[in-house]
């Protein structure tokens, strides 16, 4: 009877698992983000005829001290070309509670970065993100952005429907 439990509940786990994510990755921050702290990723090689989605990863703890967040997303193409965007995320609801999933004191936001994206020239693609974030009236940046404890990105494979 116990084996049954665990059969239906590792089937429950696999049943769950987002099947359309290809690639993704974290990297662990101490607790806070540095402005001067650029995380960088290499994404690994995609099938040039499909479409894409991105996203970033941002899992923060009660210690984060804004309800949005504002980053510098950066993707390197093979052949030399960059796109930087500058972005805005809510983090937080009106009332305080953070809008990502998770339990216990760490949640995790998985935010939208581009949309059908096309991984077509041959080489390494490689994405980058820093924080961006500064107080009302400030010109310099939050020097030490607290109760970040990991950033990352995932991509998924878009679905097209006709």
């Amino acid at each position: 009877m116990r084996s049954y439990f665990l059969v239906v509940g590792m089937l429950f786990l696999f049943a769950s698992c987002d099947s359309n994510m290809k690639v993704g990755e974290m990297a662990s921050m101490p607790g806070y983000w540095e402005k001067t702290d650029v995380v960088q990723f290499e994404i690994p090689k995609l099938d040039s005829l499909k479409k894409y989605n991105m996203y970033v990863h941002i899992r923060n703890t009660n210690a984060y001290p804004y309800n949005n967040i504002y980053l510098i997303a950066s993707m390197e193409f093979p052949h030399g070309k960059t796109v930087t965007d500058t972005l805005e995320y809510r983090m937080a609801n009106p009332d305080g509670s953070w809008l990502g999933t998770g339990i216990g004191t760490v949640k995790e936001s998985k935010l939208w970065y581009k949309e059908n994206v096309s991984f077509f020239e041959e080489g390494t693609y490689k994405f980058s993100v820093s924080q961006a974030v500064r107080n009302n009236g400030e010109v310099h940046g939050v020097s030490q952005l607290e109760g970040i404890t990991e950033v990352g990105y995932s991509i998924e494979e878009a679905n097209q429907q006709n």
